[in-house]
């Protein structure tokens, strides 16, 4: 006999962005499970920098202050440094200072922190803990499934045995590849040519002490600028001598030239893996099929140039837990789920397009022949080719704060105040759809830290009608809490005496007055209007 099994949601995918789904929904007290084919380790990382959004996420599921303490150390430079190979000549360094040194962020308590997938999966999986302590389960595969208008049945397999879970919703976290989005029929056409690379892995635990005894200041991340095939990045993972380098896929030399290709230091190194990967630019044409749903790589893959890819999956996390929370807890509205990718897919579309600047920049960089010579012209040389950098956008890929805070939600479940104009440049505030501000409320509390259970309404003037507001949202029974913030400064960085924001931190609706038809907004916000 088959065992069998239910829950709320099944999670299909337990990397960054299925992980951060189930803490997500532990926050939120929904049943779930996790489940992943593989064993939890990760053997070759590639993205090492959660985003600052991503962190502020983290915060509020109780996990940032171990990510910042998974590894990274504290005084290895975060700059970004252009160069014609490691150790040989620098032509621009953006200089960002260090994790116990930068300056503080003025708009999030949570500025990016480096760590690569080796360190951060673990901890994040100890946080929602492994079954049977915990929702997650490695080596369990999802063999297939079928789906209702009261559900999901999947037949999972693990140990060479199979059992059947019985879920109100299913999440595909699985990849790029997703079985789960194949299985649905739903396309993910690319956008642009795919394009093949190679990563190389490998330790130099000595090249920091070599690169200072030749006089050169470490980086996090080395942009080369030597061939048409060493143009791309040599990214410390780990501060303590792992490192990736990112090859033209096209390039026949062995994994010891290449290194050896890379940096000018006669140093030791160790190669530990070299494999080739698939660039693809793609959105999947929908994010929802009844009661299934698509997250992270499953629903868009983004060029890596930015570093915008998982930081958008768990975007999408964030947004689909709270809704899932809302449907199991039967105060969703009819509409509320839809707006899952009527919110994320846009998201992933400008994510990709900034991504994809990025890496136009670094592909039709001209790289002349003399630039790394010892002459009057390779000098003449680096210094115009350190002025187009400074110019030319170079440190947009690592300094963007409108593509991690700044876009806005346009959905049904938000209500505008007046037409979205794009700005040039981001600001924080109170729009609806955008993130709300962060301030200090007092030493050690953000405004962020009051939302995150239910909508909160933040109060910075009176109302004779405040207790009404609430009820409208009681009797719904949606959670609701108001929140009076006795500040002038933050009052005016909100801008509005009333502001009502969503579990996920974002703005659902601001006014100068809580008379004007409360019931009407709570279905608004709550997809039933």
């Amino acid at each position: 006999m088959i065992r069998s099994e239910e829950t709320d949601v099944l999670i299909v995918g337990g990397g960054p962005v299925g992980l951060a789904l189930s803490l997500d929904l532990t926050y939120r007290g929904v049943r779930h499970v996790m489940i992943d084919a593989g064993d939890g380790v990760v053997r070759h990382p590639k993205v090492s920098t959660v985003g600052p959004r991503s962190m502020e996420h983290f915060r509020r599921w109780g996990v940032a202050d171990r990510i910042r303490a998974a590894g990274w150390p504290l005084d290895h430079p975060l700059d970004i440094a252009w160069v014609t190979r490691v150790g040989e000549h620098e032509i621009y360094r953006f200089e960002r200072g260090t994790a116990a040194d930068r300056p503080v962020f003025r708009h999030t308590p949570e500025p990016d922190q480096v760590c690569p997938a080796h360190l951060l999966n673990p901890v994040l999986a100890d946080a929602v803990g492994v079954h049977p302590e915990g929702p997650a389960r490695y080596r369990c595969r999802l063999e297939h499934f079928r789906q209702d208008a009261d559900g999901v049945r999947a037949t999972i397999s693990s140990g060479g045995e199979e059992h059947v879970v019985s879920a109100r919703y299913l999440v595909a976290c699985d990849g790029s590849s997703s079985p789960v989005r194949k299985a649905l029929g739903i396309e993910a056409p690319a956008r642009h040519e795919t394009q093949v690379f190679r990563n190389v892995l490998f330790r130099a635990p000595d090249l920091p002490a070599r690169l200072a005894e030749r006089g050169h200041r470490t980086a996090l991340v080395y942009f080369l600028m030597h061939s048409p095939s060493l143009r791309y990045p040599l990214r410390s993972l780990d501060g303590r001598g792992l490192y990736n380098l990112v090859v033209d896929g096209r390039s026949g030399q062995d994994t010891m030239a290449l290194i050896r290709s890379a940096i000018a230091c006669d140093v030791p190194v160790e190669p530990v893996s070299d494999g080739a990967w698939h660039l693809t630019h793609r959105v999947a044409d929908r994010y929802r099929a009844g009661r299934v749903f698509l997250a992270g790589d499953a629903a868009h893959t983004l060029p890596p140039s930015g570093g915008f890819g998982m930081n958008t999956g768990i975007g999408d996390a964030a947004d689909l837990g709270w809704k899932l929370a809302a449907a199991v807890a039967g105060w969703a509205g009819d509409g509320l789920l839809d707006t899952y990718e009527t919110e994320r897919r846009p998201v992933a579309i400008d994510s990709l397009d900034a991504a994809g600047e990025n890496l136009r920049r670094t592909l039709d960089r001209d790289l002349p022949a003399d630039l790394a010579a010892d002459t009057e012209q390779g000098v003449a040389l680096r210094a115009e080719m350190a002025g187009r950098l400074a110019k030319g956008g170079a440190r947009d890929e690592f300094d963007a704060p409108g593509v991690h805070f700044g876009f806005h939600y346009r959905s049904p479940i938000v209500v505008a105040d007046g037409p979205v104009e794009p700005a040039p440049r981001w600001r924080p505030g109170s729009d609806p759809g955008s993130r709300a501000a962060h301030a200090w409320v007092r030493a050690g509390v953000s405004t962020l830290d009051l939302f995150g259970r239910g909508f909160t309404l933040l109060c910075f003037a009176g109302s004779p009608v405040l207790a009404t507001f609430g009820e409208t949202f009681d009797e719904r029974g949606v959670p609701y809490e108001p929140v009076f913030v006795d500040d002038p400064e933050i009052a005016k960085l909100y801008g509005r005496p009333f502001v009502l924001v969503r579990p996920d931190g974002h703005v659902a609706w601001r006014g100068h007055d809580l008379e004007s038809g409360p019931a009407g907004l709570a279905d608004v916000v709550r997809g039933a209007a």
